[in-house]
């Protein structure tokens, strides 16, 4: 009879490509973000440039 309470064998095999490969999937998330966040300032900073460069030329 199989001992109780020992549960299922650790897997250590894989164990460091799967960490190498969760690190990955983290740093592609993090990187995205990141873009994604000097896009969005790029865009309001544009959009700024417009409505103060819009108001300047109505004033004249």
């Amino acid at each position: 009879m199989p001992k109780k309470g020992k549960g299922k064998a650790k897997n250590t095999v894989n164990k460091a490509k799967h960490t190498r490969l969760m690190k990955q999937k983290e740093n592609k998330v993090k990187l995205e973000k990141q873009r994604n966040k000097e896009r969005l300032k790029a865009l309001i900073k544009k959009i700024n440039e417009q409505k103060k460069n819009d108001s300047t030329t109505n004033n004249t």
